[in-house]
């Protein structure tokens, strides 16, 4: 409706200013009527006249417009132009997004190929609350993506190299015994956890025992030489790691897969390839032995330029050569029209120096999109780092435990006649959906505290409040034979469902405004205030009592929202259940 009220905007611009028919019309919601048009106010100078002896005359032509959906229009204030559409053109589009597959909206990504880097734990370590956000809004921005047209790739860029997996394999081979597989393990424990202990009893053999420490680095340089035993170790750790991550994946509901891993690894064979481009175009020089690129662009404290270090003087290389290697790869090999670093905000400085770096290559160029999609912290319920009592860094599965305990709990609260079977299900798709939606219904650049008893509320903006929203739309569903009858577009709408059919034909904005500027709070936001004017409509408009066509209408209102509801819950990742 937004699109057909700003052609129409344009159209009288166009007849009544030639000169000017390409201009913004401007046209937003408005309090005081449908839509309002603010163009009169923004083309009045250019038009050599006043903006409201210019909004009468838009006015005008507007209404002697033909085929038009605005049935009404006035000028308010110094120059608005307040715009009701026709009852057939609410109708009618309410219509025509129930017969589309995509609920009328446009595939504005078409053929743009993405690349989304997300999530990115480190083998045999435990995901932690730091890699909650990176997972959960990465996740949310590959299927908008999708959804709006986009060619997606997804990249879990793993931390799976460096000189800690000759410590921890040495250690291994020392300590057969240790189980560490996850068929080894028992009460549900975790192989990342089991490793991350032996790395921990590893890091204390290598600094009391100096010839565990010479062993260690001889195993080091055996995984980077490509020893054949060595190197089968490695691949047994990181195998068993992505076991443990796939679990927390598949609990999450995000789309990454064992193929879309792409590990420092990887990128390893590249590595002298890139150092040699960099110096042989100037940007690495020498500096005390290794290796730097020196940042044209940003300063530090002391007045020097930041600098990557490009090789080390041991000859060695660390993330940021990993890091130039990957942006080149994804510019040059996966073709990226468009490449989306979801990684914690503290990270800025150092992708910044990457994206210059690449620049300066010749990698990056200017028909390539490159975006940090940076993000604030997880805080505890006290607005504090989240930490354990004891000071440790919180595990991601116990914090999705909890949430799913908490949720369960509110659940059993409700009169309900559910098995225990539906009641595990229910809250399950309730905790994992209250996680994620306390993210994503946040700026993603604001931190936000992790309060599970606020998350699985079913009042006020929760996860639980819109899935409860959608199974109460579902419940009315089934108990209409007739749900699928013909809209009868006569029919004046009531204020209500006047309010929430416009809220609907609004959809479309809000994923292409997730699309355009990677803000996923913005289609929370926009799920919320449907689940609000749905209830609003709800109160104030019977629909299984009602006469058709009256009926009919209504619950062509009630399948529309369940749609969008369940569309756009899908579009987060989180569950749209039909019952609770």
């Amino acid at each position: 409706m937004n699109s057909q009220v700003e052609a129409a905007v344009s159209g009288a611009i166009g007849r009544q200013l030639p000169d000017l028919a390409d201009a913004d019309p401007v046209v937003r919601r408005s309090e005081h009527a449908d839509f309002q048009a603010n163009a009169a106010l923004a083309l009045a100078r250019r038009a050599r006249t006043r903006p409201a002896e210019l909004a009468g005359t838009l006015a005008d032509a507007l209404r002697t417009a033909e085929a038009t959906p605005v049935a009404e229009v006035t000028v308010s204030g110094p120059g608005f132009l307040n715009l009701v559409v026709s009852d057939s053109a609410i109708w009618g589009q309410i219509a025509a997004r129930l017969a589309s597959t995509r609920l009328g909206v446009a595939a504005s990504e078409q053929g743009r190929r993405t690349v989304v880097d997300y999530s990115g734990p480190n083998i045999a370590k435990d995901m932690h609350v730091g890699h909650l956000r990176t997972t959960i809004i990465g996740d949310c921005l590959a299927r908008v993506l999708t959804f709006l047209g986009a060619d997606v790739i997804r990249q879990n860029h793993l931390g799976d190299w460096g000189t800690q997996f000759g410590m921890l394999i040495q250690y291994l081979e020392e300590h057969p015994d240790a189980p560490w597989h996850h068929d080894q393990l028992t009460d549900g424990a975790s192989t990342v956890s089991a490793l991350d202990g032996l790395y921990r009893a590893a890091r204390k053999a290598f600094d009391a025992d100096p010839t565990f420490a010479d062993r260690a680095r001889a195993r080091v340089v055996a995984l980077q030489g490509g020893d054949g035993a060595t190197v089968a170790r490695w691949r047994e750790i990181v195998a068993e790691s992505e076991f443990a991550f796939r679990e927390i994946y598949d609990r999450l509901g995000v789309l990454l897969q064992p193929e879309d891993s792409a590990g420092e690894s990887f990128y390893n064979p590249w590595l002298p390839e890139v150092v040699e481009e960099l110096t042989a175009a100037g940007i690495a020089v020498e500096s005390d032995g290794a290796l730097v690129a020196l940042s044209n662009e940003i300063t530090g404290p002391d007045g020097n330029p930041v600098t990557l270090m490009v090789r080390k003087t041991d000859g060695g290389y660390g993330y940021d050569t990993t890091d130039l290697a990957t942006i080149r790869y994804r510019i040059r090999d996966l073709k990226a029209d468009r490449i989306l670093y979801v990684v914690d905000a503290r990270q800025a400085l150092h992708f910044t120096l990457i994206f210059e770096a690449a620049r300066r290559a010749g990698w990056l160029t200017d028909d390539v999109d490159v975006t940090h999609v940076a993000f604030g912290t997880v805080l505890g319920p006290d607005g504090r780092p989240f930490k354990t009592r004891s000071g440790d860094t919180v595990k991601l599965m116990d914090l999705l435990d909890a949430a799913v305990d908490a949720a369960s709990a509110t659940v059993l609260d409700r009169s309900h006649d559910r098995s225990d079977e539906e009641l595990a299900t229910i809250a399950a798709q309730a905790g994992i959906g209250a996680v994620k939606y306390a993210d994503l219904s946040t700026s993603r650049i604001k931190d936000y505290a992790f309060d599970v008893e606020r998350m699985v509320s079913f009042n006020g903006n929760t996860g639980v409040y819109l899935q409860y929203a959608h199974t109460r739309i579902c419940s009315i569903l089934r108990k209409a034979a007739d749900a699928n009858a013909e809209i009868d577009p006569t029919i004046p709408p009531h204020s209500a469902e006047r309010v929430l059919a416009l809220q609907l034909d609004a959809f479309g904005d809000a994923v292409a405004e997730v699309g355009r500027d990677l803000e996923p709070h913005r289609l929370g936001g926009y799920l919320f205030d449907l689940a609000k004017a749905f209830t609003d409509f709800y109160e104030s408009c019977p629909v299984l009592s009602a006469e058709p066509p009256v009926r009919n209408n209504r619950l062509a209102l009630c399948q529309l929202t369940a749609r969008t509801l369940g569309q756009g819950l899908d579009l987060l990742g989180i569950a749209a259940p039909e019952r609770m």
